[in-house]
């Protein structure tokens, strides 16, 4: 084998392995999620139960979020109880109403640090209208801790 060829491999090896380790650190998707968890109560009855609405508004507010949606599943429990999940390319999205008690779950859960929870609980705020919030934001890593607000 030539020189000039032993020397064109051993560059191609070379810069396949920078390249390889500059892609490494640079992912968007390091081991880190932020984890948005909320209890809505007292909701405008009529937002909760319009299951087509909330559906629209749900994957709205995902988009907002700047989360990349995969796929959706959800189930309708007769006549307006809604459990809807949202596959993301970050993680996941999801709620579950109870429409019988003026209330639901949500929640958005997304590795790295591109997505907003913020945006995706204001736009599902201002749809539902709770009037009792109770929700928690997690920073997720080796451990679990409170997110600080601000």
């Amino acid at each position: 084998m030539s020189w000039v060829r032993k020397t064109f491999i051993f560059f191609c090896l070379l810069s396949s392995f920078a390249l390889a380790v500059e892609s490494h650190e640079e992912s968007p998707y390091k081991f880190r999620g932020v984890h948005f968890l909320a209890s809505y109560c007292e909701c405008d009855m009529q937002a909760l139960s319009d299951i087509e609405n909330l559906t629209a508004v749900m994957h709205s507010a995902v988009e907002k979020s700047g989360a990349t949606i995969l796929e959706t599943s959800s189930w309708v429990f007769p006549p307006n109880g809604l459990t809807m999940v949202f596959l993301l390319s970050e993680s996941h999205a999801s709620i579950h109403t109870y429409p019988e008690y003026g209330a639901c779950f949500v929640d958005l859960f997304t590795c790295g640090e591109k997505c907003s929870a913020e945006k995706f609980e204001a736009e599902m705020r201002a749809y539902l209208k709770p009037k009792v919030v109770n929700q928690r934001t997690l920073i997720r890593n080796e451990g679990i801790q409170n997110k600080e607000p601000g």
